[in-house]
Parts: C-alpha cells; sequence; structure tokens
C-alpha cells in the first residue's frame, strides 16, 4: 500500500463499493430493528420476568462480546469481505429459531447466536467500512451507520404491525426473505480487501494499549451507547406497560429513535467537517441528554415518542465520531484503538440494558431512562477528545 502513490479523493461519491457496505450496514439494522417488536411476544412465550428477560438480553450480549474479537482475528485472516459476507449469511435464519424455540434454554441458545452473529457481522461492516474509506479518501462512517439506523427502523416501524396483522411466524418468514434479498444484491460488490496476516501476528501477542486516550473514548462510546441500549431493550415495554400503548404504536418508541438517528446520521458527514468534531459532540450530547429527561418524565405517549425522537438526533452522531476518533489516535494502528472502543461501546448497547430489567422492577423504567442522562453528563467533560477524530482528513 505504502509503495504506491496514495490515491486522490475519488471523484465518484456513491461506488459500487460504497452500496455493497450500505448494504451489509441496512441488513444488520434490520435484523435487530425486526426483533425489536418481538421481545414482548418473546418474553410473554417463554414465561419470563423482567428479570429473566434481563438475562436473556445479557446472553444476547454476551454472545456478541464473545463473536466480536474472534471476527476481528478472521478479519486479520481472511479480509473484512469475507467475514462480513459469511456473518451475514448465517445470521439470516436466526430470526426463524427466535421464532420457533419453546423452552427457556433453547431461547438461550437462540439469542446467544443471535447476538453473537450480529456481533461478528458489526464488526467486520465497521472494517470494511474504514476500508472503503481509505480507498475513497472521504468520510462515509456516519452515512453507514444512518444505513443501520434505516433498517432499524425499517425493522422496528413494520414489525409491531405485522406481527399484529400477519402473526409471528409470518413475520419471521417475510424479515428472512428480505434480509436474504439485501445479502444477494450487496453479495459481488462488497470491497474486497486484502487479509492483514501481519496484523493476525501482531494479535497472537497482543497488548492492551498503555495510552488512556483509546480507554476515555471507550467510556465515551459505553455511557452513549447503554441508552441507546436501553431505547432499543426497553422502549417498547416501556410504552406497554407503563403508559398503556398497544402493540402496534409501543413499536413507535424505537422507530422515532431510529427515523431522527437515521436522518441525522446522513446529514453527519457534512455537519463535522463544517463545524468539527467537538462542537458537533458537545450539541449532540446536549439534544441526548434533554431526549432522554423528556422520556421519564413523559406524562402520555405521543411526549414519551416525541423524547424518543430528540434522544436518537443526539445519540446520532456521537457514536461515529468516537470510532473515527479511535480510528486515528496518534501512533497507535487504527485497529488496535477500534478494537478497545468498539467493544467498550457495544457492551454498553449489549450488556448494560440487561441490568436495567433488575432494577426495573423495583423502580419502573421511567426513572431509568431519566437517569441515564447522567452518563451522558460524563460524555460531555470527555467531548474534547474528539478532536482525533478531525485527523482522519488530514
Amino acid at each position: 500500500m505504502d509503495s504506491q502513490a496514495v490515491p486522490k479523493a475519488s471523484a465518484a461519491v456513491v461506488t459500487p463499493a460504497r452500496i455493497g457496505v450500505s448494504l451489509l450496514f441496512l441488513m444488520n439494522g434490520f435484523m435487530i430493528g425486526a426483533w425489536a417488536p418481538k421481545i414482548p411476544e418473546f418474553a410473554e412465550r417463554l414465561g419470563l420476568s423482567e428479570s429473566t428477560l434481563g438475562l436473556m438480553i445479557l446472553t444476547f450480549g454476551l454472545g456478541s462480546i464473545v463473536m466480536m474479537p474472534l471476527a476481528g482475528m478472521q478479519i486479520a485472516r481472511f479480509g473484512s469481505s469475507r467475514v462480513s459476507k459469511i456473518s451475514a449469511l448465517l445470521l439470516t435464519p436466526t430470526l426463524l429459531l427466535l421464532t420457533w424455540v419453546g423452552g427457556i434454554w433453547s431461547g438461550a441458545v437462540a439469542i446467544f447466536l443471535f447476538g453473537g452473529l450480529i456481533g461478528a457481522m458489526d464488526v467486520a461492516m465497521n472494517a470494511n467500512a474504514v476500508a472503503v474509506e481509505k480507498s475513497m479518501r472521504r468520510a462515509i462512517m456516519s452515512s453507514c451507520h444512518a444505513f443501520w439506523s434505516l433498517g432499524g427502523l425499517i425493522g422496528s416501524s413494520t414489525g409491531g404491525f405485522l406481527i399484529d396483522h400477519m402473526g409471528v411466524g409470518a413475520h419471521a418468514v417475510l424479515v428472512t426473505v428480505v434480509a436474504a434479498l439485501m445479502i444477494l444484491a450487496s453479495w459481488k460488490i462488497v470491497f474486497h480487501d486484502a487479509p492483514h496476516p501481519d496484523e493476525a501476528a501482531e494479535g497472537r501477542g497482543a497488548r492492551l494499549p498503555r495510552s488512556p486516550l483509546p480507554w476515555l473514548i471507550g467510556i465515551m462510546a459505553l455511557f452513549c451507547m447503554v441508552p441507546e441500549g436501553a431505547v432499543l431493550d426497553w422502549g417498547a415495554l416501556y410504552m406497554r406497560s407503563e403508559l398503556g400503548a398497544s402493540v402496534t404504536l409501543s413499536g413507535l418508541a424505537y422507530a422515532a429513535f431510529s427515523l431522527t438517528m437515521a436522518v441525522m446520521r446522513f446529514a453527519g458527514d457534512l455537519i463535522r467537517d463544517r463545524f468539527g468534531a467537538v462542537m458537533t459532540l458537545r450539541a449532540c450530547v446536549v439534544i441526548a441528554i434533554f431526549g432522554m429527561l423528556l422520556i421519564g418524565f413523559a406524562e402520555n405517549t405521543s411526549v414519551a415518542i416525541a423524547g424518543f425522537a430528540l434522544a436518537g438526533i443526539g445519540i446520532s452522531n456521537i457514536v461515529p465520531i468516537c470510532f473515527s476518533a479511535a480510528g486515528n489516535l496518534p501512533g497507535m494502528a487504527a485497529g488496535v484503538g477500534l478494537s478497545v472502543v468498539t467493544t467498550m461501546g457495544y457492551s454498553g448497547i449489549l450488556v448494560a440494558p440487561s441490568g436495567i430489567g433488575f432494577i426495573a422492577e423495583h423502580t419502573g423504567l421511567a426513572s431509568i431512562f431519566a437517569g441515564l442522562s447522567a452518563l451522558l453528563v460524563v460524555v460531555l467533560f470527555l467531548s474534547s477528545l474528539a478532536r482525533h477524530a478531525d485527523n482522519a482528513h488530514h
């Protein structure tokens, strides 16, 4: 790579490689979005209380945290395009499994696989997006994450309605077919990157970075992904059990959040180029704090949905900025910083929501959504670290 001339920013803003990786993000988000409105029915079918549902959600998270580092090693051996495609293929039938399991143990195995493959694919497609960014010499990370949110929006906003009208089984079959079509469309055009065997060799004696920077940025990612995970896993249940919403209406909690998040992420790369990463991040965090407080203090469903929409605007560009900053830390290989920050960040979306189930049995979900705004205050204090994200273009 170094021996060749560095490519100029490609004139084409939309290339096949960019469409390919965007389709992967779309499919991954779609699978998670389709799962969100299924959670109340899944809990009912297996007879789960809030704390046992919390344990199931923890199992989903553990699946991801086990498979993410494994995916990282496979990316070094085989390249991100191969790992993305294989994990996407394996992920496709998992929603059917979750729909057909009848017992707690088979449910736990299914949700572990679902979480693990979501996580493996997540690492691989983010690595592929970084490779596409480098080949195009322009920021595409926010828009890739926008496609993920768009997938979540399509999956969650249609999910409640389709489950109501078609039944759980037919909905799962439909989702599986749509996901398979997305993979088919992307198969030939995903950016083919060479494996990085040197990174695999380094990985064997992998030392955790000594610099505090990736860990601090990891805390930022973690503290804004905990609220995101709370909205995904508990939003629909909060709307149903504490605000008395219908199944269709309760699906709109995550849908409102995904919609504003997707819109803001499509604009994110432009906003960041205009105002810089630090300013963008600070504005986002303040909006997110207001959103979480609004959800927690909502008297009715429409105020809550407005809160979910605001939280989506706020949280939208914090994560892509943290990832960009992690991949551009001075004197550190992009993969090293990224692996610390992605694992810490995703543990927020994956593991923390299970703890919420235990607390919710004692306090209710409203106070939890309000309380999560405290984590975002910490992100505000660390916001100057986002300046490293601006190194990406220089």
